[in-house]
Order: C-alpha cells, then sequence, then structure tokens
C-alpha cells in the first residue's frame, strides 16, 4: 500500500513538471511486481526451508558434538595428564628417598671401613712404636753403659795426668754418683 502510494505520487508529481515517470513506480505494473515478490520470496523460502537450514542445522549440530566430544577428550587427558604427573612425582620421591638410603649406607659403610682402616694402622704405629722405644731404651741403656766406662776411662787419664792415683772403684763409684745427680 504504501509502495502504491509512493508511486502514485511520485508518477503524478512527475507529469505535473512533464517529466516521464519513473517505470517501477508507476500503479499499473504494481500488481505483478506484487506477485513476483510473492513467488520469490515463497521459492526462497522453500529453498532455505528445505535444502539450505537443514544442511546447515546438521552441520552446526555435527559440529557442537565434535566440538563437546573434543572437549570430553580433552578433560580426559587432562585427568590423564594430572595422575601421570602425581605418579611421577610419587616415583621421584620414592627414588630420592632410596638414594638418600643407599647414600647413607654407603657412607655409613665407609666410615666403617675407615674405622676399621684407622684402628688397624694405629695398632700397627703402636706396636711400630712400642718396638721403637724398646729398641731406643736399649741403645740408651748401651749408650749409659759405654758412657759410665768412658767417663770412668777419661777421669782414669785426667787423673793419671795430674798425678793423683785412684782405683778402678774408686773411679766408677765417683762417676755413678756423678751420673745420678745429671
Amino acid at each position: 500500500m504504501i509502495i502504491a502510494f509512493l508511486a502514485e505520487t511520485a508518477s503524478h508529481g512527475d507529469h505535473e513538471a512533464g517529466a516521464p515517470a519513473f517505470p517501477p513506480f508507476e500503479t499499473w505494473h504494481m500488481p505483478s511486481q506484487i506477485f513476483w515478490l510473492a513467488v520469490l520470496f515463497t521459492a526462497l523460502y522453500l529453498a532455505l526451508s528445505r535444502f539450505i537450514l537443514p544442511k546447515m542445522s546438521d552441520t552446526i549440530e555435527k559440529r557442537a558434538n565434535r566440538v563437546a566430544s573434543d572437549l570430553d577428550e580433552a578433560a580426559r587427558l587432562n585427568n590423564q595428564a594430572v595422575e601421570a604427573q602425581k605418579a611421577l612425582e610419587l616415583r621421584l620421591a620414592q627414588a630420592r628417598a632410596k638414594a638418600r638410603d643407599t647414600a647413607e649406607k654407603a657412607r655409613e659403610k665407609t666410615e666403617a671401613e675407615l674405622a676399621s682402616e684407622t684402628a688397624r694402622v694405629d695398632a700397627d704405629l703402636a706396636k711400630k712404636l712400642e718396638a721403637a722405644d724398646a729398641r731406643i731404651a736399649k741403645l740408651r741403656a748401651d749408650a749409659m753403659k759405654n758412657v759410665e766406662q768412658i767417663a770412668v776411662d777419661a777421669a782414669g787419664a785426667m787423673t793419671a795426668r795430674l798425678g793423683v792415683k785412684a782405683s778402678d772403684a774408686d773411679l766408677k763409684k765417683a762417676v755413678s754418683t756423678a751420673l745420678e745427680q745429671a
């Protein structure tokens, strides 16, 4: 109706000015235009409702199903990854604990071996020191006997040089007394 009114108004306005009317706005074209509008609209509606929209809705539904299944799969894989990470952390903790235990046992074994070896070496050294002390004591005792005899001989030589005569017993007694005081 509005189009017809506009067309009629446009055609009257143009005729008054003496110019020809725009053909689509001429009123005698209106019924055929409305008919073809209805035919094309109906054909478009049928094409959309029978062919295009069902395919489009199937595609959208398939896509929604695929997205939902992909999300479900992603959630399942995420859960598996979380479980795998927890299992890995548990295994790592167990491995660290085992490594600490192994290191502790190795340290204790090494310390025991070291203590055993140290005790053995200390015992060997103690035996060697005792033998060395005994040998030194024997050498000292032998040296002291020789020192006493040497001192007696030296004292005899000195007294003889001074012109004093002393017996070996007196010289030994004097040297022994001097050695005891020193």
